[in-house]
């Protein structure tokens, strides 16, 4: 995680950088579930008074991914398996309608793109940099979104799927998961090539479905999830 660039920027745009820093460390596990959060290390680490750590925290507490205790501290929050179900079940929604107008629009062009991605995919599986793939697998789905011509969609899916981001990087090291993924993205593209919505709508289902499986099966184990009150 570095420090934003030192510059003349006013608070509220070193309070938008150390935001950004802070919930991608988070998302990615840099962070871990449960760590505690210190406002002077922050300080320190940025080079910047309170103000925009205070206001970057307070913007991660309203997303849920950090939890603020009265008289005990700042903590990275747990996963909430709600949150992120109900994340899931927003982002399939979204990507199924993105997948099939996607099928009226792409460009043999934009088949290329995403088979680049794929390649890139393989590459991250060959080197074993697994905490690399999410990138990739989030630049495959925006480029739908994009080709779809709503691509204000995957800003919006973006926004609700935070602690579902967090067990897809728990569930990366699954052995075969990623390898399996990489080829239903394949069958997602192939379908987009053959101009066919409804396949292209299944193989997105059979994607995020599985992919949803092996991500719920982390819930067992427990460790950083949050538990459901009784």
């Amino acid at each position: 995680m570095n420090p934003p660039k030192e510059s003349n920027d006013r608070p509220i745009q070193k309070a938008e950088q150390i935001y950004g820093l802070l919930r991608e460390a988070i998302v990615r596990l840099a962070m871990v579930p449960g760590a505690a959060i210190s406002e002077k290390e922050l300080c320190a680490q940025f080079g910047v008074s309170r103000t925009p750590v205070r206001e970057a925290l307070k913007r991660l507490v309203d997303e849920d991914l950090v939890d603020v205790f009265p008289h005990s501290g700042t903590y990275v929050s747990k996963i909430s398996y709600e949150v992120a179900e109900e994340g899931f079940v927003i982002r399939r929604a979204l990507e199924i309608e993105s997948i099939r107008r996607a099928t009226q629009f792409v460009t043999d062009p934009q088949i290329a793109r995403l088979d680049a991605l794929i390649a890139e995919m393989r590459d991250i599986l060959r080197r074993d940099a697994l905490n690399d793939y999410i990138i990739v697998d989030d630049a495959f789905h925006a480029t739908i979104a994009e080709i779809s011509r709503y691509p204000r969609m995957w800003k919006f899916i973006n926004l609700v799927k935070a602690h579902l981001d967090r067990m897809r990087q728990l569930s990366a090291p699954v052995p075969g998961h990623l390898a399996e993924v990489t080829e239903q993205h394949a069958a997602i593209v192939r379908a987009l090539e053959r101009r066919n919505a409804d396949q292209a709508e299944l193989a997105m289902k059979i994607h995020l479905d599985a992919s949803f499986a092996v991500m719920s099966a982390m819930y067992e184990d427990g460790k950083f999830f949050k538990r459901k009150e009784l």
